[in-house]
């Protein structure tokens, strides 16, 4: 038996029986000043940021270890890094039923960066404060960046911070903007923000949240105009563009009972009270990709020895929109909502059903991909093959519908609303003949009424705007005559849901007709799905 905890350099014999590669550093002999920050210590950094590290220690091309600053959930620090020595146990699990474990010790600290916690809150402000700070990268979620409500005012929250100014921020947003104010103040020292968070145009999301927060510092005279033009110099602060790609769901059962026949004694899973679940390993698929705008003042790791994409930015935006809005969130969206509706538990279940992937391949190949800008660092029809075929039906990644469903209101005007943007820009397309698309958010519609298609009340995934748009729907009774466009019109004519109002585009009618279809009685999500497949679908064998 070996656990994590246990000593890897002389006791390395135990984890190779265990089949568990590890590092050959030390990381309390990296001793260099801190250079890279990661905001998030949930799954995806664990299984690919930490990785991207590893390498770079064993490689020699980084003295120091990440510094994980977890914003959400203090018992992530307590139970799975500290518990564990800040270590990581990484399983890739291939399709074929083989596991690649490896042990990261890529971090050299974790902290709760939050004002409750003022040794971490005080220890992430002196690195912040430190010259050979080159980087933060961030993992928080696209809700994490979020400032505004759906009628694009500032939340009362954010009022309240920009009210009290950088001394004691409650947002995340906040924070990081009262760090960097201590780093101007320090010296006005240049940095990269790095958004990894997988949505389109991120560093431009995160770059408006910092910008909105400073200048409502500044204008109420709480930091110096200079704060202000610090932050907007890309030669002393840039906010590069990112593409990531690395599908890791929360930790596997399956994987936790294979660990421990092999003899790892950490095997366990740790749900905590905030309903994080995590562990001290990992699980992640072997295919991943992560494109960055080469864009660091104050210079950077040698990333591209990791096998990260340094290029342009206008590479990277459409890398990230041939992932974002066309090869793979649009699916993954498309298989959340009709999952949670049809009763699936599994992504890899519900591509093995034949309406579900053709619906997918629907989306992605027939009106997505024409439409499309090749990046040329990926080929998109290769990236929706290998997705189609390879990875999301992979039983030994246990990704959930219901997972994917979160915040979907948060999702769609990128995923979906691109595309359409796309179709009212060419002169030879009409948004009007697409099918799938408007299928899917008038799924999304009938999945706000929180009734699956069998007519039993389900749990909606969290999303910020349940509050507000389900009470629009939810006098709707299945098989009962309604005037659907009295209950949609509010929803599909908001622009910040979905990029646009789905009347003007042509598409709210076709919306309409199929939500109509949806809620005609028990089964009809899927008999909607049936017809629309049969009238529309087109051969993309």
């Amino acid at each position: 038996m070996v656990k994590i905890t246990d000593n890897y350099l002389t006791d390395k014999q135990a984890f190779t029986d265990a089949g568990i590669k590890v590092p050959s550093y030390d990381i309390k002999q990296k001793t260099g000043a801190t250079r890279w920050v990661h905001f998030g210590g949930g799954n995806l950094f664990r299984a690919f940021h930490a990785a991207i590290a590893d390498r770079l220690l064993e490689s020699g091309d980084l003295d120091a270890g990440v510094v994980v600053a977890e914003t959400h959930d203090p018992d992530v620090v307590a139970s799975v890094y500290k518990q564990y020595n800040d270590r990581i146990l990484r399983v890739i699990t291939h399709e074929d039923g083989k596991f690649e474990k490896e042990l990261f010790a890529s971090v050299a600290d974790a902290l709760f960066f939050d004002q409750s916690n003022k040794d971490g809150w005080d220890k992430l402000f002196k690195i912040f404060e430190n010259p050979a700070l080159q980087l933060a990268t961030f993992s928080i979620t696209e809700k994490g960046y979020n400032l505004w409500d759906s009628n694009g005012n500032l939340l009362p929250a954010i009022q309240d911070d920009i009210k009290n100014g950088p001394e004691a921020p409650k947002n995340n947003m906040a924070s990081l903007t009262a760090l960097m104010f201590g780093r101007f103040k320090a010296g006005k020292y240049p940095m990269a923000l790095l958004s990894t968070d997988n949505f389109s145009q991120n560093g431009e999301r995160l770059q408006k949240s910092v910008l909105t927060i400073a200048q409502g510092w500044a204008d109420n005279g709480l930091v110096p105009n200079e704060f202000v033009d610090y932050l907007k110099d890309d030669k002393t602060v840039s906010f590069p563009l990112s593409m990531i790609d690395r599908i890791t769901p929360n930790p596997s059962d399956t994987v936790s009972e294979q660990l421990k026949k092999d003899g790892f004694e950490d095997y366990q899973i740790t749900h905590t009270p905030a309903h994080t679940n995590i562990a001290a390993f990992t699980n992640t698929e072997e295919v991943h990709y992560l494109v960055v705008e080469d864009d660091f003042p104050n210079g950077r790791p040698a990333m591209e020895k990791a096998g990260v994409i340094l290029t342009d930015r206008d590479t990277v935006n459409d890398a990230d929109e041939m992932k974002v809005t066309t090869c793979l969130n649009p699916l993954h969206t498309a298989l959340a909502v009709n999952g949670s509706l049809l009763g699936f538990n599994s992504i890899a279940k519900e591509v093995s059903d034949p309406d579900m992937l053709n619906l997918i391949k629907q989306i992605g190949y027939v009106e997505g991909l024409p439409v499309v800008t090749d990046p040329k660092v990926i080929n998109p029809k290769e990236f929706i093959d290998q997705l189609v075929n390879k990875r999301l039906p992979n039983p030994y990644i246990p990704d959930m519908p219901q997972r994917i469903a979160s915040d979907t209101s948060q999702k769609l005007a990128v995923r979906y609303g691109v595309t359409i943007q796309h179709y009212v820009d060419d002169p030879k397309r009409n948004p009007a003949d697409l099918n799938f698309i408007p299928l899917v958010l008038a799924t999304w519609c009938r999945y706000l009424m929180a009734i699956d298609d069998e007519g039993k009340a389900f749990t909606p995934s969290p999303d910020p705007l349940l509050s507000e748009l389900q009470p629009k729907v939810s006098d709707i009774k299945l098989g009962e005559k309604t005037d659907v466009h009295a209950h949609l019109k509010d929803i599909l004519a908001n622009k910040s849901i979905f990029g646009h109002n789905l009347y003007e585009v042509g598409l709210g009618d076709k919306v309409e007709a199929y939500f109509t279809s949806q809620i005609s009685g028990k089964g009809a999500v899927r008999q909607t799905l049936e017809d629309t497949l049969s009238k529309f679908a087109k051969n993309v064998d």
